[in-house]
C-alpha cells in the first residue's frame, strides 16, 4: 500500500440479526445505511494510527473495491476510517474507539 491508503477486509456478517428487544432481524431485510468492521491487511507508509490485523469501523458504501486472488478487499484512506477496535496497552484501557 501507498501513502495513506488502507488494505481492509470486510468482517462476514452473521446472516441474521437480532434487536435489542429480541426482535429476528433478517439478512435480506433492508436497512438504514450502516457502518462496518473489517480487519486491516495492509497500510501506507503514511498511516499513522492503523497497525495491521486492526479492526476498524467505516462506511463500506463510499470505498473502492479490489478483488485480489478471487477475495474482494477495500481500499480506503486513513482519514474515512471511524474507528479502531484495538488491544494496543500505551493508550490506556486497552480497547481504542
Amino acid at each position: 500500500m501507498l501513502h495513506d491508503r488502507v488494505l481492509v477486509r470486510l468482517t462476514p456478517e452473521d446472516g441474521e440479526r437480532r434487536s435489542g428487544g429480541g426482535i429476528v432481524i433478517p439478512a435480506t431485510a433492508q436497512m438504514a445505511r450502516r457502518l462496518a468492521w473489517g480487519d486491516v491487511l495492509g497500510a501506507g507508509t503514511n498511516v499513522r494510527n492503523v497497525k495491521i490485523g486492526d479492526r476498524v469501523l467505516f462506511n463500506p458504501d463510499d470505498q473502492l473495491e479490489v478483488e485480489v486472488k478471487g477475495q474482494t478487499y477495500l481500499v480506503m484512506r486513513e482519514r474515512d476510517l471511524h474507528a479502531i477496535a484495538s488491544e494496543r496497552t500505551e493508550h490506556g484501557t486497552g480497547l481504542y474507539l
